[in-house]
């Protein structure tokens, strides 16, 4: 199954609506994984107050607000051999 990776952070605003829009187009097609930035260095290095960021297969797909549009060119592009540009 495919991978979904929020990077998020606790009483973020974003985060939640990103969260909520997401995870009814992965059921069935992609496991949604949250990590909060707040939990390791290496996140909150590499993210900061830059969240949400949405990774799909570990290539990201947005940044602060959920695109919709760009993250089901991405899951079904991918899954039918095609790579959304």
């Amino acid at each position: 199954m495919r991978e979904v990776i929020v990077y998020s952070r606790q009483g973020c605003h974003l985060c939640e609506l990103m969260l909520e829009q997401v995870a009814p187009l992965c059921r069935g097609k992609a496991d949604v994984v949250v990590r909060d930035v707040d939990t390791r260095v290496e996140w909150a290095d590499a993210y900061g107050v830059e969240v949400p960021v949405l990774l799909l297969d570990g290539a990201e797909v947005c940044r602060y607000e959920f695109d919709r549009a760009a993250f089901v060119a991405a899951l079904n592009g991918a899954a039918s051999g095609q790579h959304a540009t």
